[in-house]
């Protein structure tokens, strides 16, 4: 069986709002969370506690994703200035100095 290899080249990723989506995303399994938990014994007479356990751990997870990507816009941003400022200090030299 031959191996298979791709024939063009991955696209680039989509940049856009990333924080306001993952926060946006949080929220929602919050919101969620608090709708479900009035209505706990009745998700729990039908073993389906797990429902509301899910929205509690997708909002969980989601506070760890914006910190993580805080973190990574802050990551990206700094280095887009240290390049920027790399590239308009050494056209500012003199050559062979």
């Amino acid at each position: 069986m031959a191996k298979w290899t791709p024939k063009h080249e991955a696209p680039e990723p989509l940049e856009g709002p990333v924080v306001a989506t993952i926060t946006g995303g949080t929220i929602l399994w919050f919101v969620l969370f608090v709708v479900q938990v009035p209505f706990y014994g009745w998700f729990d007479d039908r073993d389906l506690t797990w429902w509301v356990w899910t929205c509690l751990a997708g909002a969980g997870l989601g506070l760890i994703g914006i910190w993580y990507v805080r973190k990574r816009d802050a990551a990206i941003k700094r280095h887009e200035a240290e390049r920027t400022a790399g590239t308009a200090g050494s056209g500012a030299q003199a050559p062979g100095v």
